[in-house]
This record gives structure tokens, sequence and C-alpha cells, in this order.
């Protein structure tokens, strides 16, 4: 065995993957991580994927720069019993989102996209949408937007836009939205735009986070901007430069004999569950859900931002711009509402496009003030702590709500590693 192979070997690393590996492979122990307790990874997702909650994941840790965990567990598609691949393919869902933020703040850096620029000198037709206020008799009065919506609101998702909810839901301006990746399968932009703003606004912009359809139109908006479609110019500014090679909206042949799919019912309630995006093919680039990649081209993102926005030389954004990004923008006088997305957000605010932790405690996961981080619904999370020089990225296809549990779970077993 020579001796990359070796070292490989003992820190977890796999070459069960066409690709090299995403960062340079260093042995934990080297970077203040204990490796026998980075294992437990190992034990955990092997524990798991006996007990059939979890069809297969792909597991990347990096620190200080240097990729110490890099692994494949379980099965790629159940239904085929194909083994898990360090190339695997995951339907990203709402980890498409950082990357879109990214995208805008590029043409933010070139003086093209202001963030208190309004939504309206795009799309005016946003002008017209209401705010619904329900009344005590489960009627809703309609009320004319006191503040426009800028292009701000959308990174922080504070305009008013929200998604759908179940029939049984109490919300009653959220049952009347789309479920969050209909839009992008069922009609194309214009039809996403013209449908949308038929609807009323949740809440005055501005005023309350509230998770939902902002970051699609985001996409739309850096569309008008650059004059391309969004995965192009995704390409072009952010996945080519820093060799994110498989992102994409639109997946090859060869991609989709990668994809990781899940079980085809859900482990925790029995029920029939799917990924509508990896059999149904979308219509337009949807900023907020319909991104796929691999672990590895995510943690290659994350590094960057965690870099200051260059990776091998490669800048995408400059140093300020990523410490705004990763800063709280959601100030005293919005409502911050980023824990009802997860429980485990308790202590979170919100920048342009992530979430960031503001103080120690308070989260049921741990980490330091800084860290910034997002997921996605069908089971990928991942998450960059500056103080500890950290980037860890989870690929499963684990879209109930099981995925919470997974998120939490690495987050103790990798933190609980660091000894230095």
């Amino acid at each position: 065995m020579n001796k990359l192979v070796m070292a490989a070997a003992v820190a977890g690393i796999s070459f069960n993957s066409v690709h090299p590996a995403p960062l340079p492979e260093v042995m934990a122990d080297d970077v203040g991580v204990s490796q026998q307790r980075l294992a437990k990874l190992d034990e955990f997702f092997d524990r798991e994927i006996e007990n059939k909650r979890v069809p297969g994941a792909v597991v990347a840790v990096a620190r200080d720069g240097k990729l110490i965990h890099y692994k494949a567990y379980g099965q790629l598609d159940p239904a085929k019993g194909s083994s898990m691949r360090l190339d695997a393919m995951f339907a990203l869902a709402s980890m498409t989102k950082p990357m879109v933020a990214v995208a805008g703040l590029t043409l933010m850096e070139q003086g093209r996209l202001p963030l208190r620029g309004r939504l309206t000198d795009y799309y005016p037709e946003f002008a017209n949408m209401k705010v619904a206020v329900p009344r005590p008799d489960g009627s809703l009065e309609y009320l004319a937007q006191s503040s426009p919506i800028y292009i701000h609101d959308l990174y922080r998702h504070t305009s008013g836009l929200t998604y759908g909810a179940p029939p049984d839901s109490p919300d009653q301006v959220a049952r009347l939205y789309p479920e969050f990746a209909a839009p992008p399968v069922k009609g194309d932009k214009q039809a996403f735009i013209h449908a949308i703003t038929k609807l009323p606004l949740a809440r005055q912009p501005g005023t309350e986070f509230e998770y939902g359809f902002s970051t699609d139109v985001l996409g739309a908006v850096v569309e008008q901007v650059s004059g391309q479609r969004l995965g192009d110019y995704l390409a072009n500014n952010l996945w080519k430069p820093i060799g994110m090679q498989d992102a994409t909206f639109h997946l090859s042949i060869s991609q989709r004999e990668r994809l990781a799919h899940p079980f085809p019912d859900d482990p925790l309630t029995g029920k029939p569950q799917e990924i509508e995006l990896l059999e149904s093919p979308t219509k337009f680039d949807c900023g907020g859900a319909c991104a796929f990649a691999t672990v590895g081209d995510y943690v290659r993102f994350g590094q960057m931002l965690l870099n200051g926005g260059e990776l091998d030389g490669q800048r995408i954004l400059g140093p300020k711009t990523v410490r705004h990004m990763i800063s709280n923008h959601l100030g005293p006088e919005i409502k911050n509402k980023v824990s009802n997305v997860e429980a485990h957000r308790a202590g979170f605010g919100f920048g342009l496009g992530v979430a960031v932790r503001l103080s120690e405690g308070l989260s049921a996961v741990p980490g330091n003030p800084g860290e910034f981080t997002w997921t996605g619904a069908y089971g990928t999370q991942f998450f960059c702590d500056p103080k500890e020089r950290l980037v860890v990225v989870v690929g499963t296809a684990a879209p109930g709500e099981i995925r919470k549990y997974y998120r939490e779970q690495v987050q103790y077993i990798v933190y609980a590693a660091i000894i230095r």
C-alpha cells in the first residue's frame, strides 16, 4: 500500500470516485481533530444504515483547508442495491440558495445589483401584491405594502413571500401558495412570476423572517441583470472557476446514473415518499431549490466562503463582501423566526442566503458565534465555522423529518472530535 492510500485509509477517506479528492488530504490528528473520535461517524452511519433508517450518505469534513474525512456509506439507490459513491449526485433543494446568493453578490460587487434596489425595478408585477392579514372570523384583510420589497429582502427572507402549506395548516396565507418544488416542474419562469404575484404576501416587507420563495425570485433577478440563464451565470462565475465539476440545474445522462435515491417509504411514518426533482426535469432554473451537486463540489464551495471568497487562486467575492454575507441581517426591527425552520436553529439569525449563529448556547447543536450554514429538504447540510476553520458537508437522500436528526448527530460527532 503506497503512502497516500495508507494515509487515506487511516483518515477514513475512500477512493471510490472517478474524481480526485476535492481538497488536499491530511490526517485528522495533524490538524487538531481526533481521528479516533471522528471515526464515530462511521459507527453512526453503519448503525443507521443497518437499521434501514437511511439508505446511504456521503460526508466530507475539512479543517484548515485540508480534507480529514471524506467517505461514502451505504447505498446510492436502495431499489437497485447499488453502493453509495463519493461522486454521488444529490438534489440540493434549499442548499441551492447560498449559491444563488453568491451569484447575486457578484453582481452587487460590479455595481449592477444594489441591496437597496427595488424588486419592482426588475419585475414591476410585484408592486401589485397586497399583504394578507387574517381576521378573527377566518377571512383575510388585504392591505397595501407599507414598504417596497428590496433586493435585500430577497436574500434574508423578509420579502413577505412564503412557501405553501398543506390543506390542514392553520396558516391561511401559506395554504394559498404552492409547495416549494412545484413551480419549476409545472411551468417556466414567467409563469412562476405571473402566478406568485397574483397571491398575497404573508407579511409586510422588511418586518419578519418568512422562509419561502424569496431566493427563487432573486435567481430570476440575477437572470434579468446578467442576461443569462441562472445556471449559465453560476457555471461561468462560480461553479467552473472553483472546480465544482458536477454542479448543475439539468442532469446529464451520466449524472443521472449517479443520483442518490431515498427509500420508497419514510422510515419514520411508513408513508410513501419521493424526491420529485429526481424524475421531473425542471422548466426553469429555480434559485431556491433546484440545483444538484456532489458533496465534493459543495465542500469546495464552503471552503471558498471560509477563505473569504477565494479558492486555489480563483477569487469569486471580495473578503469584505463575504463578511457582509455571513453577518446577521435581521435587525431588532425584524421578527426573527429562523428557529421556526428547524428547532436546532435557536440562537441563529440570517445573513445573505445563510443562517448565522449569534451566540453561545441556545442552539441544540454545538458551534461558535459566526458559524454559517444551511440545509436542504431532501437531506443535505453544510456548515462552516470560521473560529474552528471547519467545513462540513453531508449528502443523504432522506426527504422526511428524519433528515433533521442526521443534521444534529453529525454536528455533535464532529465537534466532539475537535481536541485543539
